[in-house]
């Protein structure tokens, strides 16, 4: 059997039935490839009261995972909820291909986080991701799927890629907001006016935080701790706008 186990968004978030899934298990790993975690390996080994085996994408998509739960049960632990990436999605159908058995266990996500904004969940359009820029590699097309968000007033959640630190997203933001003519800056860079967005980080945890500020402000943060999340905001609701500004 093979079990795609959600870890929700807090090291304690697994649910019952997920850790009662963990421990009958002969393997556990844990996907490590798409989310900077709140907490650390140890922390999450300790609440799980098993041995965790880091499985990287290559291992991942290499389907051997598969293989393994023909003769055994084994688990896949998938930072928040566990059909977000369709890596996950292929396990499943390569599980059906080769008449192994498999069971979804879901469990919370940053989809269901971003509620705490105060902004209404079914006003989001598309959600997209922002890649970390390499030096001949800048793409921007995320900025394609907020503009076409705006244009039916739908807000949008950009996920941030692993490894990618606040400020240098914040400058990738800033540049293709102003490729893709979309008003993000003050002071007539690109366009006049001011907007907002809304950073969150950690949701879910402890030590979460939203922060509903412009750009201009947002450059002056330098402590802003990992997974963390932007919304661009599109046409707020008065009950948006007052949970926002409070």
């Amino acid at each position: 059997m093979l079990y795609i186990i959600g870890l929700g968004l807090n090291v304690d978030g697994i649910s019952k039935f997920g850790l009662q899934a963990v421990k009958r298990c002969k393997r556990v790993y844990l996907e490590n490839y798409t989310v900077d975690f709140p907490y650390s390996e140890g922390a999450l080994k300790e609440v799980l009261g098993k041995k965790i085996v880091a499985a990287d994408r290559e291992f991942v998509e290499s389907l051997k995972i598969v293989d393994e739960a023909k003769k055994a049960d084994i688990a896949l632990l998938v930072y928040g909820s566990p059909l977000t990436a369709t890596t996950h999605i292929s396990l499943i159908e390569e599980a059906k291909r080769c008449g192994v058995k498999y069971k979804i266990i879901y469990n919370a996500s940053i989809l269901d986080g971003v509620g705490e904004t105060g902004l209404q969940i079914y006003k989001f359009g598309k959600v997209t991701s922002m890649p970390k820029w390499e030096k001949s590699f800048s793409p921007d097309s995320f900025m394609k799927i907020v503009q076409d968000n705006q244009s039916m007033k739908a807000h949008s959640l950009i996920l941030i890629d692993i490894g990618l630190e606040f400020q240098d997203a914040l400058n990738q933001l800033k540049i293709s907001a102003e490729k893709h003519k979309i008003n993000l800056l003050q002071g007539g860079v690109p366009h006049k006016g001011a907007k907002k967005i809304i950073l969150c980080q950690r949701l879910g945890t402890k030590d979460k935080r939203i922060s509903y500020k412009t750009i201009e402000e947002f450059e002056k943060y330098n402590d802003v701790k990992k997974p963390y999340c932007i919304v661009i905001p599109s046409k707020l609701h008065f009950l948006e706008k007052e949970v926002l500004e409070s």
